[in-house]
């Protein structure tokens, strides 16, 4: 980002400061003459002072409006033309304006005033105006294009890494709404009318949300605990209340602090899937903050007797999404007895 405000004020401080740059660029191009200055006037009679000073603002005054016009018409007219186009139309130029200084100052001579229109000096001057004209702008030209360059770089970052995270959050779908269908066959063999009705319902809220995530990057901590409080009732269906959660988080908090949304689901969905859960292995999932900000997801180990069916993409999915969206690694926490999953949050 630096670099691009950088190249952003290139061209622009040239175009707001204009008559600066012009100034400048005028005052160098008659230096020449300004060094002179004092061996001139000893050749010259004091009743020439007043013509040879004219004269010396009248050419000062010249270039610095040249040189403003110029520069100026490099920047708005011919903004994209390329080196060889940009020269040949600032000699034009440079040629048509040393053509009427010349004039001008062959007038003043005919006057008795000493000019130097002819001169060596005065030539090269005209072409050091035209060369330094068509520098400045084939120089914002450049620039021009390479900020171009930079932001369809970043553009294109910017697609690629959202269709990487919808890529891996979509991955996360499928998986849950399968567990889920599972729920729904339980509760109809059940006959439990009304728990099917209300299970459906929150069922309908948590899809709402997943379908919804595809729009979004990151999300409020409120949000994310707001899904998981609906996603409660649907876990302690399933299992029969043997499954719980302890949430801990300060109000102030939850507006303050974000993550990558369907950050929780596949941690919940880990300790289904890798725990036996049970009356003799009741279930706590624990989801609090740190004092580094960091959400804390953690659960009692209570391994399956044989491997559990799954592909293992869920936590290094979510590992990827938070490197993606955040530029932060999670870590992950495990002893014989807990399992804790440090979700860094901003």
């Amino acid at each position: 980002m630096r670099k691009k405000s950088i190249m952003d004020s290139f061209d622009k401080y040239i175009s707001r400061n204009l008559p600066l740059v012009s100034l400048i660029s005028a005052v160098f191009i008659i230096y020449p003459n300004i060094a002179c200055t004092p061996w001139e006037l000893n050749s010259l009679k004091p009743s020439d002072y007043l013509g040879f000073f004219s004269y010396f603002i009248y050419r000062f005054l010249f270039f610095w409006g040249m040189i403003g016009f110029l520069i100026n018409y490099n920047l708005r007219q011919i903004p994209t033309a390329l080196f060889r186009k940009r020269l040949t139309h600032n000699f034009l130029f440079a040629l048509t304006g040393y053509l009427f200084f010349a004039s001008v100052s062959y007038t003043i001579s005919s006057h008795g005033f000493h000019t130097d229109f002819l001169g060596s000096t005065l030539i090269s001057q005209f072409f050091t105006l035209c060369f330094l004209c068509t520098l400045v702008g084939y120089i914002s030209m450049l620039y021009t294009r390479q900020r171009e360059k930079e932001q369809e770089i970043e553009r294109l970052r910017f697609e690629n890494l959202q269709s990487r995270c919808d890529a891996l959050a979509n991955q996360v779908n499928p998986h849950f709404f399968f567990n889920s269908l599972n729920g729904i066959s339980s509760l109809i063999r059940k006959k439990n009318d009304e728990n099917t009705l209300m299970y459906v319902n929150q069922l309908s809220d948590i899809f709402r949300y997943i379908l919804q995530s595809d729009r979004k990057g990151l999300v409020t901590l409120r949000e994310e605990l707001e899904f998981i409080q609906s996603f409660q009732y649907v876990m302690e269906v399933r299992f029969a209340n043997k499954l719980v959660f302890a949430i801990d988080v300060a109000e102030r908090q939850k507006d303050l602090l974000t993550l990558p949304v369907l950050s929780l689901l596949p941690l919940v969905d880990n300790v289904t899937v890798h725990n036996r859960i049970d009356s003799e292995h009741k279930m706590e999932i624990s989801i609090r903050l740190n004092e580094q900000s960091e959400l804390v997801v953690s659960n009692p180990i209570y391994p399956k007797l044989s491997p559990p069916d799954t592909n293992g993409t869920g936590l290094s999915n979510l590992e990827n999404r938070f490197n993606l969206l955040m530029n932060k690694q999670i870590r992950v926490e495990s002893d014989e007895e807990t399992f804790r999953v440090y979700l860094p949050l901003i």
